[in-house]
């Protein structure tokens, strides 16, 4: 396996098996999994109604690819191409966001004959040649090559950089006007900007709302693309909306949105939904040889339908936001805890050194580690994976919010105590 495929935990973890929001490791111990699978499993672990879905499926046919037809498939991209807001709407499905992303840029800049696109600062689309090159996160952008020529701009931080002392307003006045400015001083024939309305790897980070709306005047006025890249807000799960696009949608939905992860539930299952003039607009022939599986497309009918009957977004904003407010009263007066922000089942905690402002790393990896040692699994994000990033399957109870609170409380307060007593030499 290759040095830089990460692992979490000084001892490494195996998972045998889930059910519901929990997991179990080889040795038999049971733990409440606040991270589903890097927002994966997004209904419950071994979901009854997904493990049927697939075991049916795999007993008629495995794969076909699509050089044929398959009713999954169909049945499928009709709902997606509602649920996605985009009129005339196709869908093209891959195996991963990664590959979605891919697909999305390939059509934005075959339809517009550009290769440059524009990103926010923190971001991060995949870790594909091309995906890296719009990734704004240093610590996940391997190299500088790139097939495309891209423009960051600011805005995915609301906290942090020159305008985080600016009131909402503001904030959003000043990202407008550097994007104008990046198209009358830099640009020329931009194809897109890609967007995650909550950026995940960049550590649950967001805009305020309206900000990408308050972008798409400005892109509309020379023709680029919107793309929103929904790999991880999509699906319910910020609460609030179905679509992370939702919160900034005064001027309708993007040209572009690309999905992933809790669609399939576990299963590999990504794509790309764009209108019709878009998606028709590559000037060759193309196939997937994956993508679209009769097994991934029986699991994510299953699973979208399982999450519609239950109303899983609605469960997302009334636990999410019980859990958030949680999470802000058990953190309250530890000065390792800079922040903690969100929507929905999507909370993100960022760790700083003890009374100041910088960063903490190392605090995140110990808490990983405590909440570990009391049956709780988290995820880490942000620059330099400082964040703990918290987003359970959307079936959590309120009593699991409680036990998970409760979990990560008593870790942050051990490690705090930790910190204060041994504090990093400068």
């Amino acid at each position: 396996m290759p040095a830089w495929l990460g692992l979490y935990y000084a001892r490494p973890l195996e998972l045998t098996h889930g059910r519901g929001r929990h997991v179990w490791d080889s040795t038999g111990r049971r733990y409440l999994d606040f991270f589903g699978g890097i927002l994966t499993t997004a209904t419950a672990h071994a979901l009854p109604e997904v493990t049927a879905a697939v075991t049916e499926q795999a007993a008629r046919i495995l794969h076909t690819s699509t050089l044929y037809l398959s009713r999954p498939m169909v049945e499928l991209a009709e709902r997606i191409a509602h649920l996605s807001g985009i009129p005339d709407a196709r869908v093209f499905f891959t195996t991963s966001g990664t590959e979605a992303n891919d697909a999305a840029l390939l059509l934005a800049t075959c339809h517009r004959r550009s290769h440059q696109v524009l990103a926010l600062r923190n971001s991060y689309h995949g870790r594909s040649f091309a995906t890296v090159g719009l990734t704004g996160n240093a610590h996940w952008s391997p190299t500088a090559l790139s097939p495309l020529q891209t423009l960051h701009v600011h805005g995915g931080v609301r906290t942090r950089g020159p305008f985080a002392h600016l009131p909402d307003a503001e904030f959003t006045a000043a990202c407008v006007a550097d994007l104008h400015d990046m198209l009358d001083q830099t640009a020329r024939g931009v194809a897109a900007f890609i967007a995650e309305p909550v950026q995940g790897v960049g550590g649950f980070t967001m805009p305020p709302d309206g900000l990408l709306g308050a972008f798409r005047e400005v892109l509309d006025q020379h023709g680029i693309l919107w793309i929103s890249d929904e790999v991880q807000t999509g699906w319910g799960r910020t609460g609030d909306h179905f679509w992370g696009w939702q919160a900034h949608a005064q001027n309708g939905p993007p040209d572009l949105l690309t999905f992933a992860k809790g669609i399939g539930n576990g299963m590999s299952v990504g794509g790309v939904v764009a209108r019709a003039e878009i998606m028709d607009s590559l000037p060759a022939q193309s196939i997937s040889t994956f993508g679209g599986s009769p097994v991934t497309m029986a699991a994510a009918l299953a699973n979208l339908t399982h999450l519609l009957d239950h109303d899983l977004q609605g469960n997302a904003r009334r636990v999410g936001g019980l859990l958030i407010e949680r999470l802000r009263a058990v953190t309250a007066g530890l000065s390792t805890v800079r922040e903690v922000r969100g929507r929905g089942l999507m909370i993100g905690l960022e760790l700083v050194e003890p009374g100041t402002d910088t960063t903490s790393p190392r605090a995140a990896a110990l808490v990983l580690e405590a909440a570990r040692e009391r049956g709780l699994l988290l995820g880490r994000g942000g620059p330099d994976g400082a964040v703990l990033r918290i987003a359970p399957p959307l079936t959590l109870t309120v009593a699991e919010a409680e036990e998970g609170a409760q979990a990560l409380a008593e870790a942050l307060h051990e490690v705090e105590e930790t910190l204060t007593a041994h504090p990093t030499t400068r």
